[in-house]
């Protein structure tokens, strides 16, 4: 379902967080946009071990302390979205320009699957008239197993994941 951000969404993207930088006090440093950059350039969920290999694998000279850092801006300023999926690791997906999409997570390979179902609008729409709420917004998870986990195509990257973590 994701596809990396167009080049326009980014530098939409960098203008907010620019300004949200000053704002607030934080320095605006190159890395910090290579960082927002990177994310918008993803396609879906990674934590950030994901985002430090990736950008060391592609000769971004940043450290893994400024790839956590920023992405906690990135949440504050509302151009990051933060997951927690059943496990103490915290995921991460862009938010701005990207469509409300809900999850299905595999407890045993750690796929994680979004989907998009126009009855959970309307779910939506019918609380905030039945209760006069006015929702900001909603995070929906399946959680549950591959039909085949022993011949899932999934586990090599999962694999993969845990030894560069070692």
């Amino acid at each position: 379902m994701a596809t990396p951000a167009l080049q326009e969404t980014i530098e939409e993207v960098k203008g907010i967080f620019r300004e949200y930088l000053k704002t607030n006090g934080h320095r605006q440093t190159p890395e910090r946009f290579m960082v927002l950059e990177e994310v918008y350039k993803s396609d879906g969920h990674f934590d950030a071990d994901d985002m430090f290999f990736k950008m060391k694998d592609t000769g971004y000279r940043v450290s893994r302390a400024t790839v956590y850092n920023t992405l906690d801006l990135l949440v504050e300023c509302g151009l990051v979205q933060r997951h927690q999926f059943r496990q103490n690791q915290s995921y991460y997906e862009r938010a701005y320009a990207y469509r409300q999409h809900d999850h299905i997570i595999c407890d045993e390979c750690g796929a994680i699957m979004e989907f998009c179902d126009p009855r959970i609008f309307e779910i939506q729409s019918l609380m905030q008239r039945l209760h006069d709420f006015r929702i900001s917004g909603h995070s929906l998870h399946f959680y549950g197993k591959c039909n085949n986990p022993d011949s899932c195509e999934r586990k090599p990257d999962l694999k993969l994941k845990e030894s560069r973590k070692e």
